[in-house]
């Protein structure tokens, strides 16, 4: 027989500080918010959202002040409580370009910091396969959406990818997906991607160029994206605003030929 569960009947949070209450509340509210859940961009009155959690108004007016802090919402006299920082979501199950998923959200500009030949470091020639000396193309574009900047993104090609994409010219690396380039103006297919992601905290120079708040968090990137016959094209070293992009996914549970959880042995 299994052990009562302390607590049960009780409210939930009871015992907890009101920091931790305040931070259950704003994660639920986040989420709302990252998801459109207010028609109009208003929130609930704290009377309702007291209601709602079943809390105290210190802790709710707590929590709406982390989610201010994040710049996700502000309050405006006679108005209420207002969403001010907009998201986008990235899907992951799918290997696609930035500027095509956000272009659905509003317009994309691409600025283009840097484009030329480089001799890259050791580490990202052998992640190309690049011989020792090889040289590699490199684009530095920062992208906006709606003028808002989001992302900077550092990229390295292989030559017989690279250069002609460079001999496109600048109009088209501000206009178009890398991805795009590749397949359309160079006329080759893309495969696969590996890619991972981490937290980290920006340094000065990226917050700057991101226009984000000192010591803000930004998701990096790196993405080796290989064409259909498995060569590796593209190293991209991505970092994107954590407060203005969501990454999405829907996951299968199921393992083999079975579905749902593992049984036990």
């Amino acid at each position: 027989m299994h052990d009562p569960i302390p607590g049960r009947g009780a409210a939930l949070g009871e015992g907890l500080t009101r920091a931790d209450r305040a931070r259950r509340v704003a994660q639920v509210l986040r989420g709302q918010v990252l998801h459109g859940a207010f028609p109009g961009g208003v929130l609930p009155d704290e009377r309702a959202l007291i209601a709602e959690f079943g809390t105290t108004r210190n802790t709710v007016r707590e929590a709406l002040g982390l989610l201010r802090d994040e710049g996700l919402v502000e309050r405006r006299r006679g108005v209420g409580t207002v969403v001010v920082g907009r998201t986008y979501r990235h899907p992951l199950g799918e290997l696609s370009g930035l500027a095509e998923v956000l272009q659905r959200h509003g317009t994309v500009v691409n600025e283009v910091r840097e484009a030329g030949t480089v001799r890259p470091p050791g580490a990202v020639a052998r992640r190309l396969g690049l011989a020792d000396g090889e040289p590699a193309v490199y684009l530095e574009r920062l992208r906006r959406v709606d003028g808002t900047p989001l992302s900077l993104d550092c990229t390295y090609l292989i030559p017989e990818v690279g250069e002609p994409l460079l001999a496109q010219g600048r109009g088209a690396l501000e206009g178009q997906d890398v991805f795009d380039l590749i397949e359309r103006g160079v006329g080759l297919t893309l495969g696969r991607a590996e890619v991972s992601v981490q937290a980290v905290v920006a340094d000065p120079a990226t917050c700057a160029v991101l226009a984000m708040p000192e010591g803000g968090a930004v998701l990096a990137v790196e993405r080796l994206t290989r064409l259909a016959d498995g060569r590796p094209a593209d190293l991209e070293f991505i970092q994107l605003r954590g407060d203005r992009l969501t990454l999405h996914a829907t996951l299968d549970r199921a393992r083999g030929t079975g579905t749902g959880p593992a049984r036990p042995a």
